[in-house]
């Protein structure tokens, strides 16, 4: 049988003011009481303090004759008795003056419990302001510099940092979605208009079985995107030493008869020691995303180049082709989810593709402490450099950020 629960403490006696101020008088009337303590301890052993143990009559007269008596003692017991009233006074008013001194300070310790916790009161309203819906509201605690500022500024810059993750998660969900609805669309109307007929002829059928399939890999590919654009997002991945010879050697087999479909030479031309530490898969899916998209758009006859190598404190993955190039105006967006272009250029949408790839090579490439750099003109191509920090960085003022230039005119490596 359970023990039946007890009547239930008011709630302000739950509460942290509460224990600060029963703590601050606790402690304040228990230094008080020290001292009051010693005091008196002092004084009774310096003092001889006793009741009188002797008196003794002594007659009064006047001119002779005895007029009365009174009761006498020593002067030494007198003053003993004396000490001894003075040091019970003494207890009394002691006695007194801590029962009023603990009540007072109930009530400062209150009042300034109070004052210190109030910014925490202002903390704990805002935050039961803020839902999940709208994070855009800040607490922006006013006050000296101490540790509830502090602690109400790091709940803004978390605040603000869940915030945009949620504002970049719902981008994304929305972009997904505008982008999963047309592939969704096409293969509906395919479906109901072509293929759950019978009355079709086989060429219809399939000519929509095709767009179907079509429809099917871009929404599959959108599908993989988005996937690695999330394990991107994530706080933790493999890290081990990458060398990016290998990476390139790699990316340059997986599209190497793809190119030879469209008649393009892959070369391959690598530095050694271009070593990074880093997640080896994301790293080559990164640079199969720029040479998937060289091979796509390089026009029949030409080459692209897939190369590696080191400079200074960084070490970086190029891919150059000779597509149609990318407009400056245009170059600064490219790297942006969903974007699309018009599709003459090399940064334009092109069919069974959702516009995550660049995205997902500058998310992969920053992710590892690094940037991705784009040196293009309309009609001569495109480069693509992948800068990476590499594991040999000795942390020099020149290795803070990576060089600007395209890497590839300078380089002297193997050519494969």
């Amino acid at each position: 049988m359970s023990p039946r629960p007890g009547p239930r403490r008011p709630d302000w006696t739950r509460t942290i003011r509460f224990r600060l101020t029963v703590t601050y008088s606790l402690l304040l009337f228990g230094l008080a009481a020290l001292v009051v303590g010693g005091i008196y301890a002092g004084l009774a052993h310096s003092l001889d303090a006793r009741p009188v143990a002797k008196t003794f009559a002594v007659e009064k007269q006047y001119r002779g004759v005895t007029v009365g008596s009174i009761t006498a003692a020593e002067v030494s017991d007198v003053e003993a008795f004396v000490n001894y009233n003075t040091l019970r006074t003494l207890r009394i008013y002691s006695a007194g003056t801590l029962g009023g001194l603990f009540l007072g300070s109930l009530g400062i310790g209150w009042w300034l419990s109070g004052r210190a916790l109030r910014p925490v009161s202002r903390i704990t309203a805002a935050a039961r302001d803020i839902s999940a819906n709208d994070l855009s509201r800040r607490i922006q605690l006013a006050g000296p510099d101490d540790e509830l500022r502090r602690l109400a500024d790091t709940l803004d810059g978390m605040l603000a940092r869940l915030d945009d993750a949620f504002l970049a998660q719902r981008r994304l969900v929305d972009d997904a979605s505008h982008e999963l609805r047309n592939p969704l669309a096409i293969i509906q109307t395919n479906v109901d208009a072509v293929l759950a007929r019978d009355d079709v002829t086989p060429a219809e059928r399939r000519h929509a079985a095709t767009v179907v399939g079509r429809a099917t890999t871009r929404m599959s590919r959108l599908v993989e995107d988005l996937l690695a654009s999330a394990r991107r997002d994530a706080p933790a991945f493999t890290e081990t030493d990458v060398e990016l010879a290998g990476i390139a050697a790699e990316a340059s087999e997986e599209f190497r008869l793809l190119a030879g479909e469209r008649h393009l030479t892959l070369r391959r031309r690598v530095e050694p020691g271009a070593v990074v530490i880093g997640d080896r898969d994301a790293l080559r899916r990164a640079l199969a995303n720029l040479v998937g998209n060289a091979v796509e758009l390089a026009p029949e006859y030409t080459e692209v180049l897939v190369a590696a190598g080191r400079e200074g404190g960084w070490c970086w993955l190029a891919v150059r082709d000779a597509g149609p190039g990318i407009p400056a105006a245009a170059q600064a967006r490219v790297f942006d989810r969903f974007w699309q272009a018009d599709s003459t250029t090399e940064g334009g949408r092109r069919a069974g593709h959702a516009g995550l790839g660049l995205a997902i090579v500058r998310q992969i490439a920053e992710s590892h402490g690094g940037t991705v750099a784009l040196h293009s003109a309309p009609g001569v191509g495109s480069t693509f450099v992948i800068w990476l920090p590499s594991g040999a960085r000795t942390g020099g003022a020149d290795e803070l950020r990576p060089p600007d230039a395209d890497p590839l005119p300078r380089l002297t490596g193997s050519s494969h």
